[in-house]
């Protein structure tokens, strides 16, 4: 019998509010459901102690994308907050009952919505071909050291990279000394020491986000894990909630913009194939659905000040990761096409776009990827080749965190709003021959040598 990962929404309640206070174990048995009792193969995973999501309005991007998008008259300018709060929690149900469960939850006051907990992997490729280039060539297309020059280093700024963990000793022998925010760092792990992850996909990233951030302070976040020898690094979207819950918690409790000038999140992951989810107009979907969860706390960070990258994926249909499982039409799934990021597609050093690298539409937002950044270069030293959207992401994420340093985000002006910090990388790209918005390159590539001289706003 197949089982069916869930996250369960609560609405307000004094137990649940206490738990997510005070992270303690989620007890259902103390809680009043007001409905008959629930399937039986229904179990409640105890050890994931209640997670408050803030409610936010989606940005106006996503009021027309079918019945989970808002009303068009419910969308605040800026995606403004709304009232109420839910507590996400997780379960798991054998999918004959899933039906049942559903009739039940929707009668029920106490649940607010009951969404896939879809498996999300790292985003590496599996592409034989050897690099092209190297991360200083890399840095010298992105005119690193004309940016340095104009104070855009990453200097007081934060760069959490949500993954797999990071070695920073390794990236010391790498000439990266990144220094390390540990309060600030967040492990799916109980007792693992931020900093200290075994050598892999987290450390290659935050190598190629230090190309033009190499004084940019880390936040490692472990979110990926591999549960097995041989495996690939793997999680649930019920853990990145966690990881973005910490993320909102030290900007809202714990003043991390009087610390910081800004945070930069960069994620190298995400889903490979749509098996993996439910079809577009189950309630219960993510690639599609706004309305999900964890699509909703990424419009929320953002919307608290975060500046957040995300890997296109790589199901290009040229030579896509065997991931992707012959998959290669409209693969830019979920929060990765979210139009509160920055979904980035690759190129290698020539300006050629790399064939596995995902192409639009994305699935939330049409016009995705937003850009092309640089990859399938050597410099990390993880591997042979830092390769995949996976590096990608990072070294446009590097950028966003040496603009920053000059720009630093403020919540009382607007102008410093992250909206607007994308849309000033994206007005600055090489077009490359484009006239508009293209599927494979976004709207071009990535051009540090045009954001040294461009006039950010006030």
């Amino acid at each position: 019998m197949r089982r069916m990962k869930l996250i369960v929404e609560l609405t307000p309640q004094e137990l649940v509010m206490e738990m997510a206070a005070a992270a303690r174990e989620f007890d259902a048995r103390m809680l009043r459901f007001d409905t008959t009792p629930f399937p039986r193969s229904l179990v409640w995973d105890l050890a994931y102690s209640p997670v408050e999501i803030p409610a936010v309005s989606q940005p106006a991007a996503l009021a027309d994308f079918g019945a989970f998008g808002p009303p068009i008259d419910e969308v605040a300018e800026g995606g403004a907050e709304v009232p109420g709060v839910t507590f996400a929690v997780r379960a798991e149900i054998d999918e004959e009952d899933l039906g049942d469960f559903l009739e039940q939850a929707q009668r029920s006051p106490s649940i607010q919505g009951v969404f896939v907990d879809e498996l999300i992997q790292a985003f590496p490729t599996c592409i034989s071909d050897p690099a092209v280039g190297t991360d200083k060539d890399v840095a010298k297309l992105l005119c690193v050291d004309d940016l340095h020059k104009k104070a855009m280093t990453g200097a007081g700024v934060l760069l959490a990279v949500v993954d797999g963990g990071v070695n920073l000793a390794h990236l010391k022998t790498k000439g990266k000394p990144l220094p390390l925010d540990s309060a600030r760092s967040w492990s799916y792990h109980a007792g693992t020491a931020p900093g200290a992850a075994p050598v892999g996909h987290g450390t290659m990233c935050a190598f190629d986000a230090a190309i033009a951030a190499p004084v940019c302070t880390l936040a490692d976040l472990v979110v990926l894990r591999k549960t097995k020898p041989g495996e690939s690094l793997h999680a649930l979207l019920s853990d990145a909630v966690k990881a973005y819950q910490h993320l909102l918690q030290q900007i809202r409790s714990h003043g991390l913009f009087t610390d910081y000038r800004g945070l930069v999140v960069s994620n190298s992951w995400g889903v490979y194939h749509p098996s993996f989810d439910k079809p577009v107009g189950s309630i219960l979907n993510y690639s599609d659905n706004p309305n999900h969860t964890f699509n909703r706390i990424v419009a929320t960070l953002e919307r608290y000040g975060a500046d957040i990258v995300f890997a296109a994926g790589n199901c290009g249909k040229d030579c896509p990761s065997p991931f992707c499982l012959g998959v290669t039409s409209k693969t830019i799934y979920g929060a990765n096409s979210h139009p509160s990021v920055l979904c980035v597609g690759g190129v290698d050093v020539h300006k050629t776009r790399v064939g596995y690298s995902s192409t639009g539409p994305g699935r939330l937002m049409v016009q995705k990827p937003d850009l092309c950044a640089y990859t399938h270069f050597s410099g990390s030293g993880v591997r042979a080749v830092d390769s995949g959207t996976s590096a990608a992401a990072p070294v446009a994420a590097g950028v966003l965190a040496a603009l920053r340093s000059v720009w630093s985000y403020d919540v009382a002006n607007p102008a410093r709003h992250p909206a607007n910090l994308r849309q000033h990388v994206i007005d600055n790209v090489d077009p490359v021959g484009l006239t508009g918005h293209s599927s494979e390159l976004g709207w071009g590539i990535l051009d540090g040598c045009k954001l040294v001289g461009a006039k950010l706003e006030a």
